[in-house]
């Protein structure tokens, strides 16, 4: 089986081409984008913490026209201010059925099955992965979604999975290393 080198390891031939065609990326928020910690203040108030080299990868799709879309069971002003600033195209928020908004998503505005890559990082999200080309799971996933998955990050959630699924994208398409002044 032909293999292809990544900054990430080798990956199948196949799969990588699969990389090639994607034009949306679609990505929980807790366990991926954060490392699914939430801190609660005794006021309130809650804060979570986001990796700048994922919003690095996520602002450099941008830049080339992928589109991103987060899709999150929780709402969360953290959440609408750090993707607005990254430039997310459509933030999906306080939406369990997770294959119902990917399929919103598809509908309203013509992405196909093939050209979606999805990652997540627990059971609600394998919806998403049967509605994309590609279900990405983060290396430190709930077993079974990791079961599930056509690809797993070798980085986990929070700490640069999304950045290393942005780069193989960007590879993919021959362009990562033409990406300069995708600030976070």
């Amino acid at each position: 089986m032909l293999k292809v080198d990544t900054l990430y390891g080798q990956i199948d031939a196949d799969l990588f081409q699969r990389f090639k065609a994607i034009e949306l990326l679609v990505c929980d928020v807790d366990g991926v984008f954060s490392d699914g910690t939430i801190l609660l203040g005794s006021q309130g108030e809650e804060l979570k913490a986001f990796n700048t080299k994922d919003g690095y990868g996520i602002k450099a799709l941008v830049k080339i026209g992928i589109k991103v879309a987060v899709i999150t069971g929780r709402k969360s002003s953290i959440v609408e201010q750090r993707m607005t600033a990254l430039n997310v195209d459509h933030i999906m928020q306080n939406r369990e059925d997770k294959l119902t908004a990917i399929n919103e998503l598809i509908t309203e505005f013509g992405y196909t099955n093939a050209t979606i890559a999805s990652i997540g990082d627990d059971m609600p999200d394998l919806g998403m992965f049967s509605a994309s080309a590609i279900g990405i799971a983060v290396a430190d996933a709930h077993p079974f979604v990791k079961k599930q998955a056509t690809f797993c990050t070798t980085l986990p959630g929070g700490r640069g999975a999304v950045r290393e699924i942005c780069d193989i994208i960007l590879q993919a398409k021959g362009k990562l290393f033409d990406i300069h002044g995708a600030s976070v």
